[in-house]
């Protein structure tokens, strides 16, 4: 270790700044979505095996609900627009206008030049847990997904149900294409039920059990029309590795629901974002 300079606790203590200050960002209407899931309806319900992924789609101004049945388990989520695949869900931008954790009210955002709510956290029955003495915490938008390539990487495994590999044949399934196509579109996820946080010392990246139990949900007001794709995590609860033919797996649950046009009056879609991108990055 070098010599510590003699103003090293003074360079220590200079306050933490916000990064990007979110009391300008568009708040959604939670009044409004609740008086519009009030008169939603029931349309689909897909169930996501253990260790593997499904597709399903929801109507614009429509919700979903990713419930635990059989026992505790995490899911892996991507979304895209479900008419352009190319505006996805983008964790980085969400993580930093919501923080690690997304709670009621947050948003999931899409990718540039887009750069739109997704889809808006509506209900949430893991609220109560808050952080915990580890600082962990769930519904986490700081892990990217399990995947095959870091798996050989670092122990020389081939393992080929992890969630990016499930997500992977998901969407080629949907697109009728091969695997290869429909990789590049997997993304980075909101990790749905999964307990994480930063180790205090070294601060990596850890998992630990997700306090879910079968019948508590997460629940997503749509925003725009949307493609999902949820991977029932190979590791169940997290709770000892994620990546696993041993874990305790179960399903997960995706109900979807349509709300009636005059149960949105008042609603106002968001538009993709307004840089004119002829002046700077992507003119």
């Amino acid at each position: 270790m070098r010599n510590i300079p003699s103003d090293a606790a003074e360079r220590r203590a200079r306050p933490a700044v916000v990064a990007y200050p979110t009391h300008s960002l568009p708040q959604p209407d939670l009044a409004l979505i609740g008086r519009a899931r009030q008169a939603a309806v029931l349309t689909d319900t897909v169930i996501v095996p253990a260790r593997d992924a499904v597709t399903f789609h929801v109507p614009q101004g429509g919700f979903f609900r990713i419930t635990s049945v059989g026992g505790p388990q995490v899911g892996d989520l991507n979304l895209w627009h479900a008419e352009d695949l190319s505006e996805r869900f983008y964790s980085g931008k969400t993580r930093a206008l919501h923080g690690t954790h997304l709670n009621v009210g947050d948003r999931m955002w899409s990718a540039f030049p887009y750069l739109r709510p997704m889809a808006t956290v509506f209900e949430d029955t893991l609220d109560w847990y808050g952080t915990d003495a580890d600082g962990g915490r769930v519904h986490d938008v700081i892990g990217t997904r399990c995947d095959p390539y870091t798996g050989q990487l670092l122990s020389g495994t081939s393992y080929h149900h992890c969630c990016h590999s499930n997500l992977t044949r998901a969407l080629a399934e949907h697109l009728d294409a091969p695997v290869g196509q429909a990789e590049p579109h997997v993304h980075d996820v909101l990790n749905v039920f999964m307990c994480t946080g930063f180790t205090r010392d070294e601060g990596l990246y850890f998992m630990k059990a997700s306090p879910v139990r079968p019948g508590d949900y997460l629940e997503f007001f749509a925003e725009i029309p949307l493609l999902g794709a949820l991977s029932a995590c190979p590791g169940g609860d997290c709770s000892q590795e994620h990546s696993s033919d041993t874990a305790a797996c179960y399903p997960l649950q995706v109900d979807i629901f349509a709300t009636p046009a005059s149960a949105l009056d008042g609603w106002t879609p968001a538009e993709p974002n307004t840089y004119d991108r002829s002046h700077g990055a992507g003119g």
